[in-house]
């Protein structure tokens, strides 16, 4: 007998927390006051006038194969980002985390959901993911007992703003986890 999924938690850097957000599939979920991720069609959708209104409580879920390019113009009107990682071996969500906090400047949420496996959770962080939808058993155990995992030494550069080089480094190109 197999154990079954848990419904999965919601984890950022400072610990567990209840999650505020709902998914949904389309704008009718807006009609209340709750905070809504939608998928990449349904928020397309929506007209420039309803994005404004719900823009703190809006959030859109882009899977891997939706383009980035997208939302790229709205981001003002997001205040979070869902990036779907619906197998573990599909990390082009990787790159559009990273896209968004370095090339776009998003400040807002950027949320992983789907396979959020352990070996993964720290190269989320570095690329620049704080909000994490957990529902790997594994991963939930680790993370109650505080346990992030990770490397100590990187060899590229992060869009995480906290990382920096390591003091005494030699080569600019060795980072120190922090």
């Amino acid at each position: 007998m197999t154990e079954a999924t848990p419904a999965p938690r919601l984890w950022t850097p400072e610990g567990f927390r209840d999650d505020g957000w709902t998914h949904a599939e389309d704008a009718s979920a807006l009609a209340g006051n709750s905070r809504v991720i939608l998928p990449l069609q349904a928020f397309l959708e929506l007209s420039p006038e309803q994005r404004e209104a719900a823009k703190e409580r809006l959030g859109v879920l882009l899977q891997p194969g939706d383009q980035l390019e997208e939302i790229v113009d709205t981001l003002g009107q997001l205040s979070l980002v869902a990036l779907a990682f619906p197998a573990f071996n599909d990390g082009r969500s990787f790159s559009k985390a990273e896209l968004l906090r370095s090339r776009h400047g998003f400040e807002g949420a950027v949320r992983a959901t789907g396979q959020v496996l352990i070996d993964q959770l720290p190269h989320m962080l570095r690329v620049g993911f704080n909000e994490f939808e957990v529902s790997h058993p594994v991963l939930l155990k680790r993370l109650e007992a505080g346990q992030v995992g990770g490397l100590s030494l990187y060899y590229q550069p992060t869009a995480k703003p906290s990382a920096t080089p390591s003091e005494g480094a030699k080569y600019s190109w060795r980072r120190s986890a922090t």
